[in-house]
């Protein structure tokens, strides 16, 4: 070995025990309180009393729940046989109460969070952030000349007890229902912690805001709930991070995220997801944009034994726009149904879905798309793109597009490729002087590129090493 791979393989395994580090560590269960395993209506009312819900939330919980025994699970997807409500725990309140500052927040939660970046962050290129543990949002802060401007971030839960009720109850699982699947049902019974956000006609916020959202109890489900609205002419880049540790018995994320994005606005939703590989990830998100507005999609999927993740666009107004732009890694032991959705419902909407997918030591990613295109929706542009990369003969990749257009005065195209990693590039690479591993990483780094470079530097970054961790197998 040259002296140039042992400096490139000494860099790859120092980046990997960083990353790895960063993520793969526990903290000793010291909730305050926890609900007991399973799912009833004894539950999911004392959740609702412990939460001190008002009493319209009360009955949606428990509507949910019988919408929840009514449902089958969904037909589409890996199999979640192995997943039992039964064994799940779905509340755990961690040992603090939601905080203001950092120097207040317990030392083992803070130490989390400190391991993640997340106050290091928010000093340098955050708006604002929240923080939440297990069940409950322990931080929140949001910068002063930001609120000045009118926009409001807090913890829904806050939210849905103080003067914007009112907004909260418009607006909740209006675009998710309970009815739309059975793990949106769970969600609405048994939901806990997430943020709410509003901005102001007109304002435009130009530092990000972001929620970080960490599981710690083994056993457990993290079920929080986001809901943005972006009034008219206003622009948001909102950012949310997951992660939990490697534990021996199942985990479940069941999270719901609605996005309300007013006429002439524009959001930018990025998310980074690296759950561990024993979450069973039940993510549900939905947009509804109005005339003339933005909404854009940046996605990382990483982690998770199994994950079902969809994010939903309904384009409601004329000329609006969205874009999906998204990325995921399936590795050994992994089975990931990832993709998106555009519904066009007004004339002149634009839709494009530019996804990429890595797959590696057996495990599978499956790209699901659908663009639905109304009748009404004349002059609509929709453009679907996925692009594979198989870094071995046991792993596996598919692509299953649906398009569903109900107009002759609509441009709808597909396009998907799916291939190996070139052995005469990685030769290439070797011949200037990398090992085989750091050849491979390169390439599978610039297959990312395209995603990556969307992301704000920092979060660019951690996704780069993100797929350096997994290139190694270290993850999980």
């Amino acid at each position: 070995m040259n002296e140039a791979e042992k400096r490139q393989n000494e860099y790859i395994n120092q980046t990997a025990e960083r990353v790895e580090n960063r993520y793969d560590f526990k903290k000793a269960e010291k909730d305050a309180y926890r609900l007991k395993k399973g799912l009833t209506p004894e539950i999911v009312e004392e959740l609702s009393a412990k939460k001190n819900d008002p009493e319209w939330m009360r009955e949606f919980r428990l509507r949910s729940l019988e919408i929840y025994h009514s449902l089958d699970v969904p037909p589409w997807g890996p199999s979640i046989d192995d997943l039992n409500i039964d064994n799940i725990v779905t509340y755990v309140k961690p040992n603090t109460d939601m905080q203001g500052s950092w120097k207040n927040v317990p030392e083992d939660i803070k130490d989390t969070f400190d391991k993640l970046g997340i106050p290091q962050a928010e000093q340098k290129s955050l708006a604002g952030v929240g923080a939440q543990y297990d069940s409950e949002v322990v931080y929140h802060n949001l910068k002063e000349e930001v609120a000045k401007l009118g926009v409001i971030y807090t913890d829904i839960e806050t939210a849905l007890k103080g003067p914007y009720e009112p907004m909260i109850r418009e607006h909740f699982m209006k675009l998710v229902t309970p009815r739309d699947h059975k793990f949106a049902a769970l969600h609405g019974a048994v939901w806990s912690g997430g943020s709410f956000v509003y901005v102001p006609p007109g304002v435009k916020v130009d530092i990000p805001l972001q929620s970080y959202f960490r599981l710690n109890a083994a056993g457990a489900g993290q079920f929080e709930h986001t809901l943005i609205i972006v009034d008219k002419g206003a622009d948001l880049h909102f950012i949310e991070g997951c992660s939990a540790p490697k534990y021996n018995v199942a985990n479940l994320h069941a999270g719901c995220v609605e996005l309300f994005v007013a006429d002439d606005a524009k959001l930018r939703y990025s998310t980074i997801e690296n759950w561990s590989k024993n979450m069973y990830n039940l993510n549900t998100k939905r947009a509804k944009v109005g005339k003339n507005a933005t909404m854009e999609w940046i996605s990382g999927s990483f982690g998770s034994h199994i994950s079902y993740l969809y994010p939903m666009t309904i384009l409601a107004g004329e000329n609006a726009k969205a874009e999906f732009t998204g990325i995921t890694f399936a590795g050994k032991g992994q089975n990931l149904d990832t993709g998106a959705k555009m519904v066009h419902n007004a004339p002149h909407t634009s839709s494009l879905i530019n996804t990429k997918s890595i797959s590696k030591d057996g495990g599978a990613s499956t790209f699901r798309s659908s663009v639905v295109v109304a009748k009404q929706a004349q002059h609509s542009k929709a453009l679907v793109s996925c692009q594979s990369l198989m870094l071995d003969n046991i792993s596996r990749s598919d692509t299953i597009p649906a398009m569903d257009v109900r107009t002759n005065k609509a441009s709808v195209g597909h396009e998907a490729k799916i291939g190996r990693i070139s052995d005469q590039a990685v030769f290439y690479l070797m011949s200037r002087g990398l090992s085989e591993a750091a050849a491979r990483a390169m390439i599978v780094n610039g297959f990312a590129n395209p995603i990556s470079k969307e992301l704000p530097v920092e979060y660019a970054v951690e996704m780069n090493h993100l797929i350096q961790l997994e290139m190694e197998g270290a993850i999980g």
